[in-house]
């Protein structure tokens, strides 16, 4: 299972969590109390924080969704050779893909498309099809995330590839 579509509690087991001051707007509650938080995945090292808010509850819940959003980025593991997992299922119709950026399974989606799309060499069509959405689906989701969407560029054109702009 990729790290990004872990449970949050076993994601948080993993991670070692600071909490510091960050200066900025939001008055003296900020810039007195250790309301940033920042989450390093141990496995994998990859680090995410939040600080913009007055609350370290809310924080922790940003730093968590930004560190879903770089391992599903920065961090590839094997295809599942079986084909898509049931939570991709589960989001396509017709092959169409339904999810908002904002919802808690994104990251998890994206992660799963990068790493089908290392399988196939980052040619979409392929990718696509294991997945069962049309390549425009593929696209689409992976543009919605900048990191993605540069990662798939920087490693098309590395291998020849057009860009999908």
């Amino acid at each position: 299972m990729h790290p990004a579509a872990l449970p949050t509690e076993r994601l948080l087991r993993e991670c070692d969590e600071t909490r510091t001051r960050r200066g900025g707007p939001g008055g003296q509650h900020r810039n007195k109390v250790e309301t940033a938080v920042i989450l390093v995945h141990r496995p994998t090292g990859v680090a995410a924080e939040a600080s913009e808010r007055r609350s370290q509850a809310e924080n922790r819940r940003v730093a968590l969704a930004r560190l879903r959003l770089r391992l599903a980025v920065d961090h590839r593991v094997p295809a599942d050779p079986t084909g898509p997992s049931s939570l991709w299922r589960s989001r396509t119709r017709n092959e169409r893909l339904a999810i908002n950026p904002d919802h808690a399974d994104y990251p998890a989606l994206v992660a799963e498309a990068l790493d089908r799309l290392q399988a196939t060499a980052w040619d979409v069509r392929p990718a696509a099809h294991v997945l069962g959405v049309s390549p425009t689906q593929l696209v689409k989701l992976l543009h919605t995330a900048p990191a993605a969407r540069a990662l798939l560029e920087r490693q098309r054109a590395g291998r020849g590839l057009a860009p999908l702009l």
